[in-house]
């Protein structure tokens, strides 16, 4: 076998794009000096990566870096499908930055690096067909997040929660390294596909404790990326101590990047039988502590950090269903999948509207503030209180907000199809503990202030400068609007 390699570099172009986008960001900042040009720059880079990665994975699979069958850059629809995702939502995140920026508030060029090279993270992520790119790709997605967590000058509560988010990175990643390590020890393989079909082979690999210890640290560690309840506690504090961009991108983009890590290793490589009963008791935690805790909470961020955790517990559900015979044949498995993708497709648009509505009825620079904050909105900015409340309604699952309610049946559905009725329950129950503190929120809204220009609260109600947040906040409305009336279009391309 040649040891040299023919290299795809259309399968790669994606990534070239948006790794491309960090370097240029950095020249033209360092050359130009101009910092809407680099914000320029970054835009156009991400968008040109969102469609790269449509019109790439349109064309049909497309794999690189092979040896033999096994390859570690597998470029389908699934991949393009998160690229794109992903690279949109980082063109999201730098227009609800550009108040902030333009104030001064954070160093443009490295802001806009940073935020380029997680973008290439989750793009890498994508189409990851080893253990080794898997891991370094969801690394490169979470490290830039470290420092721009901490990016809100003079904040002790952003500091607080970069050490937070670094602490709890670092030991998680130490244990998905450890889980990975012991995999290959038992397997002698790094690729996906070929660890997955040694162990359906070899039933006395699985029954190795070895192979137990392998599987429950890799799903420990990738379940501290979803904020997955037990491993959840780091979310709330640091969402809430973080700019509202950066929080917006670590309940969107982050969460989606840990969902494909954990749901690349379950579906090609561990053995279901081993991950089955795991994921369904973490689904049925995340989703019920989160949901519960929520209904306490009294600050914005803070609450949808919460929901937050709930919605990764309806990401999981569908896994849960591999517990159960029935939900391992092929066809239960492949829906099962689908659910899972289609939701957090569904879950980052809703969730980035949700961001976006707080921060377009918030002052620049400023954080989330108190659920008082927002009482009355409604009555200064209606169509910016009324696309907030359309994306919380679509996060409890009711309608106008059909993209939230279809990702909810879809759960269901696949749920029911594998044969755990008891979970499809769960999510049941769930979903209308959800509705208490969602419709409060919108509720509040419409509640008329003590006095006008005030809160209940008695305090000032400073008026946000809008301009490009304004249309972030349309077009992620729009987007949700549109997923919600073609949601089979998302769990087609969820499927492939």
């Amino acid at each position: 076998m040649s040891a040299v390699q023919s290299v795809d570099s259309v399968a790669l172009l994606p990534a070239y794009l948006a790794a491309g986008t960090a370097v240029l960001v950095l020249v033209v900042d360092l050359l130009l000096a101009r910092p809407r040009a680099t914000v320029v720059v970054a835009a156009l880079g991400a968008l040109g990566t969102a469609v790269a990665s449509a019109a790439v994975g349109a064309a049909g699979e497309r794999r690189t870096f092979c040896v033999g069958a096994d390859c570690s850059w597998v470029f389908g629809g699934r991949a393009a499908l998160v690229g794109a995702v992903v690279a949109l939502l980082t063109l999201g995140v730098l227009g609800l930055s550009a108040p902030a920026l333009r104030a001064g508030r954070s160093p443009v060029g490295e802001y806009c690096f940073l935020l380029a090279c997680s973008m290439t993270g989750g793009v890498v992520l994508g189409a990851a067909g080893d253990l080794i790119t898997l891991i370094v790709a969801l690394e490169t997605l979470t490290l830039p997040l470290y420092v721009l967590v901490g990016l809100r000058r003079g904040s002790l509560a952003s500091a607080e929660a970069a050490v937070t988010f670094f602490v709890v990175s670092v030991v998680a990643t130490t244990v998905t390294l450890l889980g990975a390590a012991l995999l290959y020890a038992v397997t002698g393989g790094l690729h996906l596909d070929r660890v997955g079909a040694l162990l359906a082979e070899r039933s006395e690999l699985r029954d190795l404790p070895l192979t137990t210890a392998a599987v429950a640290l890799l799903l420990v560690g990738l379940a501290f990326k979803v904020a997955a309840v037990p491993f959840h506690a780091w979310a709330p504090a640091t969402y809430d101590g973080a700019p509202l961009p950066v929080a917006a991108y670590l309940s969107t983009a982050s969460k989606l990047g840990g969902l494909v890590a954990l749901l690349a290793v379950v579906q090609r490589a561990l053995p279901a039988e081993q991950t089955g009963p795991v994921l369904a008791v973490l689904a049925v935690l995340t989703m019920t502590v989160g949901n519960l805790v929520a209904l306490r909470q009294r600050r914005t961020v803070r609450l949808l950090a919460w929901s937050s955790v709930a919605q990764a517990g309806y990401i999981l559900a569908p896994l849960g269903a591999l517990a159960l015979a029935a939900g391992r044949t092929g066809e239960a498995r492949s829906a099962a999948y689908a659910a899972a993708v289609a939701y957090a497709v569904f879950f980052v648009v809703l969730e980035l509207a949700a961001f976006a509505g707080v921060t377009a009825l918030r002052p620049v620079g400023a954080d989330g503030g108190a659920l008082d904050d927002l009482r009355g909105a409604a009555r200064r900015y209606p169509w910016r209180s009324a696309a907030f409340g359309l994306a919380l309604v679509g996060l409890a699952g009711l309608p106008p907000g059909l993209a939230g309610l279809f990702a909810k049946v879809t759960v269901v559905r696949a749920l029911l199809d594998g044969g755990a009725g008891w979970l499809a329950l769960v999510v049941a129950v769930n979903a209308v503990i959800g509705l208490a503190y969602y419709l409060r929120v919108t509720a509040g809204l419409w509640v008329p202030t003590a006095a006008p220009g005030t809160t209940v609260a008695g305090g000032a109600v400073a008026v946000p400068v809008v301009g490009v947040v304004a249309v972030v906040l349309a077009v992620a409305t729009v987007a949700a609007v549109v997923v919600g009336v073609a949601p089979q279009l998302v769990l087609d391309l969820a499927g492939r």
